[in-house]
This record gives C-alpha cells, sequence and structure tokens, in this order.
C-alpha cells in the first residue's frame, strides 16, 4: 500500500516529484547499476581458490561425522563422492574452484560440530538442522536440503502398495502429534479417516510394528532410519514435499570468512538444477524413496 503522504500530495507536488526523478533516472540507475555489478564482481573475485582463507591455504577441508551413513555416505568413504552429503560437498567444492583432488575429509563428532569455539574444518556436512540456538554459535551456509514427508508401511500391505497421494485417501495413518508430519496430512493427504496422533517418535514405530495403522508419516530421513534400524519388514513407500520441513546447511565456525562463499556456491547449485539432480540421485527413487504425487 502506498504510504499516507502520498495520497495526499497534490497534483502540484506530484508533477514536481515526477520532473525531479526524470532529471536524475538515467545518472541514478547508472550509478547503482554500476555500483551492483562491481559488487558483484568483487564478491565473485573473493570467492575464488587463490582468494578464499581455507584453513590449509589451496586446500577445502570438510568435517563429518563417522561412521557416516548410507545414504548420505557410501561404505562410510566421504571421500569417495558417493552419497547425498558426499556429493553436495564436492559440488560445493567445484564451486569454489577446488577439484576432488584438493579436498581432505576429517572427522567431527555431530555434537561437537555446533559446538562453541574454533573449528578444525572450513565446513561440515553431517545432517545438520538449521537452528536458532545453533546459529548463535556457528554459522550455517544457505540450506541445501529440505526435508519432505515420507510414508513407511509395511511391507506387504495394502498402504506399502501406493503410487500416489490419491491412493492414501482411505489409509489408516499414524503421525507424532505437533510435528510437520501432523501438517502434511492434514493438509497434504487429506485422509477420509482422521490420522491416529501419537506422543512421540517411540509409539509411532509401536503402532506400526503392531498394525496399529496402515502406515505412519515422518519426514525423509527419520524414515530411511525407521526402515534401517528400527522396523526391517517396513518400506518407504514415497516421498512428498511439504513447506516448512527441515532445514540443513553446510556449517561454518562462527564469524568464518568463508560463509558467504560457500552460501553463494550452494545457491548457484539450486539455481542450476544441480543440487535438485544430486537429491534426486541419492535420496529419490534409488534410494527407495520414489517421489508420490
Amino acid at each position: 500500500m502506498p504510504p499516507l503522504r502520498l495520497l495526499l500530495a497534490t497534483p502540484l507536488v506530484v508533477a514536481a516529484m515526477a520532473l525531479a526523478a526524470c532529471g536524475s533516472d538515467d545518472s541514478s540507475d547508472t550509478k547503482t547499476s554500476s555500483a551492483s555489478a562491481t559488487t558483484a564482481t568483487q564478491s565473485a573475485a573473493a570467492c575464488t581458490k587463490d582468494q578464499l582463507k581455507t584453513k590449509t591455504a589451496g586446500t577445502l577441508t570438510v568435517a563429518t561425522d563417522k561412521p557416516a551413513y548410507p545414504p548420505y555416505f557410501v561404505d562410510d568413504k566421504p571421500a569417495n563422492g558417493q552419497g547425498f552429503e558426499s556429493a553436495v560437498a564436492y559440488a560445493i567444492a567445484k564451486q569454489l574452484g577446488y577439484a576432488p583432488a584438493d579436498v581432505k575429509w576429517v572427522v567431527e563428532s555431530f555434537n561437537s560440530s555446533y559446538a562453541p569455539g574454533p573449528k578444525d574444518f572450513d565446513f561440515d556436512v553431517n545432517q545438520i538442522s538449521i537452528t536458532e540456538p545453533r546459529k548463535k554459535a556457528v554459522d550455517f551456509s544457505s540450506p541445501y536440503f529440505e526435508a519432505p514427508q515420507a510414508l513407511v508401511a509395511l511391507k506387504g500391505s495394502k498402504a506399502a502398495e501406493a503410487t500416489s497421494l490419491a491412493e492414501l485417501k482411505d489409509v489408516q495413518l499414524g503421525v507424532q502429534i505437533g510435528t510437520t508430519s501432523l501438517t502434511a496430512v492434514n493438509d497434504v493427504i487429506k485422509p477420509s479417516k482422521q490420522a491416529k496422533v501419537f506422543d512421540n517418535s517411540n509409539d509411532v514405530v509401536t503402532a506400526l510394528k503392531q498394525k496399529q495403522v496402515d502406515g505412519v508419516v515422518v519426514d525423509l530421513p527419520t524414515a530411511f532410519y525407521l526402515t534401517g534400524a528400527q522396523v526391517q519388514d517396513a518400506k518407504i513407500v514415497g516421498q512428498f514435499a511439504v513447506p516448512g520441513g527441515d532445514t540443513w546447511g553446510a556449517l561454518l565456525a562462527k564469524g568464518s570468512p568463508l560463509t558467504a562463499c560457500v552460501s553463494q556456491a550452494v545457491d548457484k547449485l539450486k539455481a542450476s538444477g544441480e543440487l535438485d539432480k544430486i537429491n534426486q540421485q541419492w535420496l529419490g527413487e534409488a534410494a527407495g524413496a520414489p517421489t508420490l504425487s
């Protein structure tokens, strides 16, 4: 809505303002455009390998936990470039001008990664959620992942055969109270049967095991863990996007001179579609999590 003072301006004042604007338009726009171009050029130049202030000159040191689990890493070898987060790390490195041989991996436990203090790495990728309390102690890049929701069902069940969200309308779903998953069930799936709501994640898993529900809706990372470690005869039926999910970012030391450049690299990967390709390759059909629409 325009400011009230502009709505009340007289035609004479408006005309004078218009003339003044016309008189300075070209000069102002040229200066602004020139300044923006200069800033962009300086920013791009600062994010090149020879300008970045890394822990070791010419090397990008990347951290993650050990063991490093699939589908985020493969064979517990982050340096092989396989798995979602390994691939993301190397894609960021490439954007910054580092060849795979220039990337050094180090071990950093999950809990210590976001503790205050100096870091022995340039950035860390370890499914680390971006939260306000953590941002007080460390920096995060732009998010490289926003967790979609996923349906998990027992193998051989009717729910396990679904290939679309429409096929879940009459399925008895289970979900944890107060979660994004509950919102996803109500707003996206809109089942004909009210979802059974449980107090905590353990109760959700128990309900699935005991067949109190046909399937449960959880975020995708939880679905991988649930099917890989908690319920052996369960499968991820599929995933679907819901805005407002958990987001992960590359973690850096508080005030790191690399934060803006790593964010810029992630943003470029998003804009080019490369990040989505990596996501689909490692967290999609090949990982047993096809997309439901």
